[in-house]
């Protein structure tokens, strides 16, 4: 299905970049300070910081050192049972999947077996392999199911889309996977029947949650087993996930899909307002899609292509690359080209979609272009920045929200980035009594018809709901390599601001020399061109704010508290060693051996 005639209309503006309007300086109000916070609040913040002029952290104590693989998740205990895959002879894929498994049962708030995403595989022998496990939409959706209450896409059966990550575990596992497929889980399923421990990000997940938690029996049952919530340290167990783990793992990917697995799910899902079905589960597919890449001061940046935002990061580094930010000469200057960047790379987003439900690959290709980038770069006024229209966004921008990244680099330089979510915290706020899986709320990810934003414009028809069809989302799951060898997997967290966190990290150590870990724990910027603020963690350079709002930028400066985007790295040195750094922002640590 590609758009009608009628909405591809609405798209055909020239797509040549617009006259340099006048900037001006915007006073932020109290009104815009609050909705800043709910931005961040809602999809994490994710930034970027220059090296030079900031705070550095006191050391590099979370940066771990290795020789033969690296595994990066946020938390600790899940890093640990990806490397003990390695040292039992799996591969980075093998790795990542138990890693991801064991996470879902850990921070289930963001991640698990009801959700979705996408993985990066790299191959030892410089092979890439892009698998698209997103949730997919219901046979009975429509475009329209949302625009009565907005709220039913976030809440209840009606936000649940059909979940991917079993099918995309599937899918990798049989293309690239070493251990057997039932090994991968027995970590996850000795967690889930024998207890872990609540870690900190858990309880305080479980403490904004804990109006609704407390009220409802299935989570209060998991999450506040003796009546108040679970606290730092305490044991969780989650049984009923144990037995829907063990089963997918003697029985297969089918038995998630087509048994009594899926039957529960459809039918929890229905009692609460939804329309997935039998046959929804039965034919979901996970895609193997080509990656997307371009190159940056010399190294090869491979990246997801649609529905991911893969091209918003490639076009954003594309603009910067020709600036050469190595040389820094004013530091000021840079931040502020960097801002521009984003702007023109969040105006692309705009246009993003399903590929195979948009038909404009041309146009895709053309925005991750040199030459593409080269028109931006010529339009971009060192002196001052313009309003969201100057960019050329087609659309408003749909927003993005939690979740989980982790990377993982085997001792061959096979590696893995993948990031996967159920959206919303806690998904769709409905936990399948019987099988214990959380169900995701992907289905709050595509755009609904209606009201025009701030600027006029209206939401996505690129990202309409269809039956079938892939949310746009803001994952960037990349994989960096310098002279044809693997040299670095990266990604993030935290939803539309994944883009600009994963971008500052590269920057930072293709350009700064900087270890993965003081890239990954500096304070950091973002801006994602509506609304037209760039939003600063605590700490971040006064000197940088001062450069941006003397050139026209509204600024935000972050309460200290809200630090939520986060950053998962590994790397291998041109010597061969192997560092792996997890973000501090969710209290990560990776591991090596």
């Amino acid at each position: 299905m590609s758009l009608s005639a009628a909405e591809q209309g609405q798209t055909e503006q020239s797509t040549l970049l617009p006259k340099q309007l006048d900037a001006h300086k915007p006073i932020i109000s109290k009104k815009k300070a609050a909705l800043l916070l709910g931005v961040a609040a809602v999809v994490g913040l994710s930034t970027f910081f220059f090296s030079t002029g900031i705070r550095k952290p006191a050391s590099s104590s979370g940066l771990v050192e290795g020789k033969n693989g690296a595994v990066a998740v946020e938390a600790e205990q899940c890093s640990n049972v990806g490397i003990d895959i390695l040292k039992k002879g799996g591969n980075a894929v093998d790795s990542a999947i138990a890693s991801a498994l064991c996470i879902g049962v850990i921070d289930s708030f963001a991640t698990g077996i009801g959700g979705g995403g996408f993985m990066l595989i790299r191959s030892p022998n410089g092979t890439y392999d892009f698998i698209d496990f997103r949730e997919t939409a219901p046979g009975a959706a429509h475009k329209d199911m949302f625009v009565k209450d907005p709220s039913k896409a976030q809440v209840g059966g009606l936000s649940v889309g059909v979940p991917g990550e079993i099918r995309g575990f599937q899918l990798a596992h049989e293309r690239h996977g070493k251990l057997p497929w039932g090994e991968l889980f027995a970590p996850a399923i000795d967690m889930s029947r024998n207890g872990f421990n609540t870690t900190r990000l858990l309880a305080q997940r479980l403490q904004s949650a804990k109006e609704w938690i407390m009220q409802d029996a299935t989570f209060s049952a998991v999450f506040a087993p003796n009546g108040q919530l679970a606290l730092e340290g305490q044991l969780i167990k989650r049984p009923s996930l144990a037995d829907t783990l063990e089963i997918i793992a003697k029985e297969g990917p089918d038995a998630f899909y087509e048994g009594l697995i899926a039957a529960s799910i459809v039918n929890t899902t229905v009692s609460n307002g939804g329309i997935l079905t039998m046959d929804d589960m039965k034919n979901y597919q996970a895609i193997a899609r080509p990656p997307i890449s371009t190159y940056y001061h010399g190294r090869k940046i491979v990246t997801g292509g649609t529905p991911t935002s893969g091209h918003v990061l490639i076009s954003a580094l594309n603009i910067l690359e020709r600036f050469n930010l190595r040389l820094q000469g004013e530091i000021g200057l840079n931040v502020h080209r960097l801002v521009e960047a984003l702007k023109y790379g969040f105006a692309f987003r705009t246009e993003l979609g399903d590929p195979d439900y948009v038909d404009n690959a041309d146009r895709l290709e053309e925005i991750i272009s040199k030459d593409w980038a080269s028109l931006a770069r010529a339009n971009i006024s060192d002196d001052h920045t313009h309003e969201p229209t100057f960019y050329n966004p087609k659309f408003d921008n749909s927003e993005a929200h939690g979740t989980m990244h982790l990377s993982v680099v085997d001792e061959n330089d096979g590696a893995v980035a993948l990031t996967s979510t159920v959206n919303l915290l806690f998904g769709a706020r409905i936990m399948d009594p019987v099988t214990g899986i959380i169900l995701n709320d992907e289905m709050d990810d595509f755009s609904i018809p209606g009201i025009p934003n701030a600027f006029g414009l209206q939401p996505s028809v690129y990202n309409y709901v269809y039956p079938g069809k892939r949310s746009l989302s803001s994952c960037v799951p990349t994989i960096i390599e310098r002279d044809s060898k693997f040299e670095m997997a990266v990604g993030a967290s935290g939803g539309s601001m994944i883009i600009t966190a994963t971008l500052g990290v590269i920057l930072d150590v293709v350009d700064y020399g900087k270890n993965i870990f003081d890239a990954i724990v500096a304070p950091r910027l973002h801006h994602q061109l509506m609304p037209n603020t760039a939003i600063v963690e605590d700490g971040f350079s006064k000197q940088y704010i001062d450069a941006l709002q003397s050139r026209g930028h509204d600024v935000f400066v972050l309460p200290k508290s809200m630090k939520i985007t986060a950053v998962q790295a590994v790397m291998r040195s041109p010597d061969g060693t192997v560092y792996g750094a997890s973000d501090i922002r969710k209290y990560g640590q990776a591991a090596v051996y």
